[in-house]
C-alpha cells in the first residue's frame, strides 16, 4: 500500500460517517473498472438516454459552442 494512501486511510477515520461512506463507495467503483466489470447505475443510464433523445432531436452543440466550452474550462 502506499504512504499516501496509508495517510489518507489513517486521517478519513476522523471524518463524519456519510464523508466515510462516500470514501468506500469511491473505492468500490474503482475496484470494479479495475475489474473490467462496470455496470451503470439507474441515473447514469438515465443521463444517457436523455443525450441520446436529444441527438436524435438533432440537438446537438455546434463546433463553435464546444470549442468555446473547451476554452472557458481551459481558462481556469
Amino acid at each position: 500500500m502506499s504512504k499516501k494512501l496509508e495517510a489518507l486511510l489513517k486521517r478519513a477515520r476522523a471524518w463524519p460517517e456519510p464523508a466515510q461512506d462516500e470514501l468506500v463507495q469511491l473505492g468500490e467503483q474503482i475496484e470494479i473498472e479495475l475489474k473490467g466489470d462496470y455496470r451503470a447505475t439507474k441515473d447514469e443510464l438515465r443521463v444517457i438516454d436523455a443525450a441520446i433523445a436529444d441527438i436524435e432531436r438533432g440537438e446537438i452543440a455546434s463546433e463553435e459552442q464546444v470549442q468555446a466550452a473547451f476554452a472557458k474550462f481551459r481558462a481556469k
